[in-house]
């Protein structure tokens, strides 16, 4: 059974998709292969198409690759690299934008629950358990 993908490992996979390039077909086998070249992360698509943040960040850019939303920066060389820094950055920017609405949705539906049955806000905001462990 592969192990399980750290906030890390999705953080950085998503980052991988944010900065795939314009010219290169985005399928979920080459970012297979980028994972392990880059990353050293050895997992199949049925695991990484299983976390939503990445599952989430394919669909959009392979969106976004299809409508030509991605454009061909036409710069010298020395440009170039800022350039492609600069589409890197404004994807995650989009990326996190619409991550950001989407907790902020689901918040609004916890408000929500919480308020219909009766969850105080001191209630809310009690501290999570100190953890026992003899070893810190």
């Amino acid at each position: 059974m592969a192990k399980h993908l750290s906030e890390k490992d999705i953080s950085s996979i998503v980052l991988l998709i944010d900065g795939w390039h314009f010219d290169v077909k985005l399928t979920w086998g080459k970012l297979c292969d980028q994972m392990s070249s880059r990353l050293g992360l050895t997992h199949s698509r049925q695991t990484i198409q299983g976390y939503h943040r990445i599952k989430k960040a394919f669909q959009d850019k392979k969106s976004a690759l299809k409508h030509g939303e991605v454009k061909s920066p036409k710069t010298p060389a020395s440009l170039s690299i800022a350039a492609n820094k600069i589409a890197k950055l404004e994807a995650e920017n989009s990326r996190l934008k619409k991550e950001n609405d989407e907790l902020l949705s689901q918040f609004v539906i916890w408000q929500y629950n919480a308020y219909a049955h009766g969850v105080s806000m001191p209630q809310l905001n009690t501290p999570l358990p100190k953890k026992n462990d003899r070893y810190s």
